[in-house]
């Protein structure tokens, strides 16, 4: 598909509103006049914009003639969803809002303009429906209680595991199958404890009070117990924990959960754990790359709760190849029976970089997925949604939501996507987030992304993460 955009420079806004419509199609964006036989026309001339949509079996023009004062980029964008939605036959429930953090943009509405005009802003201008503003309202009451624990000298601590026993094909997180890299785990956990005791030190220097630990991946508990325990002693040696008021590590994968690494997790302070089935039917999970069945996910989840875990995370996706509105429903069904304190629902997002990618067999499309998303609303009653974000190329463009029991909120995941303040990240993939202490700057540093890139360049990252003395000594 070709998005012609001419007399104006909104490209970024007109593309990701088109990928909602098409998150698979390849889309040229050009200012200049293209043959094509799927081709999209937006322009600007003065104050006329038109939308044009030349489709193989549709055709629709748009205009309208806007004031000076009128915001063109919102003008523009309105009047190509307006055409999109009449063309494909369906209205995305997130309108014209195609960025990652809606809650955030709807706390920073009700800080300037109050509840009421929020509300209104995201409905009458974002063309959001009634029931995703609503989501968006509740999450971000829930998220600004989270956010008020956060002081100006407050961080995250992130560990990232970048392994797992095999890698989802759904999947675009930088994790490696232990079979093609089980030898690169060992001089990683070596490697990762020094970065640990580097970051520790840095922490301590800019007397940071450390507030949540997140240890995600991949799957930490792909490491084996002894792996997890000398990782674990590293933070508790190098960093204070006396004011860490929750320790969450993922225990994503069923197949890596044993008695003896959630003993060792148990002992080691860890208060907060995930199981996740992303489904309970087997089917599903073999079509995604999974080799376990959902019943091993129950017997992980009883074993975690016979070890004294009583705050478990069980994350879900709906939209997954082969699953049905009616077999997603039993997932729901199994969830309410086992009672987690916290439950994520995903939607499929197809990444390009996942296996999936540039490949529609068998996968539902968005209009599943919405009634996937709806059905998980009306039986999850006994939750509150506490955290949502999106991502690109979601089915339908719809949402991720984290439900929890109440006084149950993932703190970490809040401060995270809410950027409310400093993530020092160690490990492959990790991303340090610097939040300005008293201001809205916000700087990243970037770990190697891959474990041999880790490995072999560490004195490299060391020098990086030395512009985490110069971001706070600039302020």
């Amino acid at each position: 598909m070709v998005l012609v955009n001419k007399g104006h420079d909104f490209n970024y806004e007109t593309e990701n509103l088109c990928r909602v419509f098409f998150p698979l199609e390849k889309i040229e964006v050009t200012n200049e006049e293209k043959e094509s036989d799927r081709k999209i026309i937006t322009e600007k001339v003065n104050e006329k914009i038109s939308v044009k949509i030349c489709f193989e079996d549709a055709e629709k023009f748009l205009e309208k003639v806007c004031k000076e004062s009128d915001d063109f980029e919102l003008e523009i964008a309105t009047l190509l969803f307006e055409g999109l939605t009449e063309i494909m036959g369906y209205t995305p429930r997130w309108g014209l809002l195609t960025g990652v953090r809606p809650s955030k943009l709807m706390l920073k509405l009700a800080e300037e303009k109050g509840e009421e005009k929020a509300y209104e802003y995201f409905t009458q201008k974002l063309l959001v429906s009634e029931e995703k503003t609503h989501l968006a309202m509740s999450v971000a009451k829930c998220e600004e209680k989270i956010i008020a624990r956060s002081e100006s000298d407050s961080f995250s601590l992130y560990i990232s595991i970048p392994f797992c026993p095999t890698r989802c094909n759904y999947c675009s997180f930088v994790s490696h199958s232990i079979e093609k890299t089980k030898k690169l785990m060992a001089p990683y956990v070596e490697n990762l404890c020094e970065e640990i005791r580097l970051t520790g030190r840095i922490a301590k220097d800019l007397k940071l009070k450390l507030e949540t630990v997140y240890f995600g991946g991949g799957t930490p508990t792909t490491l084996t117990a002894e792996q997890l325990e000398k990782l674990l002693d590293a933070v508790e040696e190098n960093f204070d924990l006396s004011t860490c008021f929750e320790y969450t590590v993922e225990a994503g994968r069923p197949d890596t959960v044993t008695r003896e690494k959630l003993d060792v997790l148990k002992r080691k302070g860890v208060t907060r754990i995930s199981i996740n089935p992303q489904t309970f039917n087997d089917k599903v999970l073999e079509n995604i790359g999974r080799k376990h069945t959902a019943e091993d996910t129950i017997s992980a989840f009883k074993m975690a709760r016979e070890a004294g875990f009583d705050n478990i995370n069980m994350d879900l996706i709906a939209g997954l190849s082969g699953d049905t509105l009616e077999s997603f429903s039993n997932t729901l069904d199994v969830i309410n029976e086992l009672n987690p304190e916290n439950v994520t629902v995903h939607t499929l997002a197809l990444k390009r970089s996942s296996n999936l990618a540039g490949d529609t067999t068998g996968l539902s499309g968005g209009k599943l997925a919405n009634e996937m998303i709806n059905l998980s609303h009306e039986k999850l009653s006994s939750y509150e949604p506490y955290y949502m974000y999106r991502q690109s190329k979601s089915l339908g463009n719809l949402e991720n939501v984290g439900w929890c029991k109440k006084g149950f909120e993932c703190a970490y995941n809040i401060f995270m996507m809410e950027e409310c303040h400093t993530i020092l990240a160690c490990g492959a993939g990790a991303v340090t987030k610097l939040k300005e202490p008293d201001g809205s700057v916000i700087e990243r540093v970037f770990n190697f992304k891959y474990p041999y890139e880790y490995n072999d360049r560490l004195s490299e990252l060391f020098e990086r993460k030395k512009r985490i003395y110069e971001f706070y000594s600039e302020r």
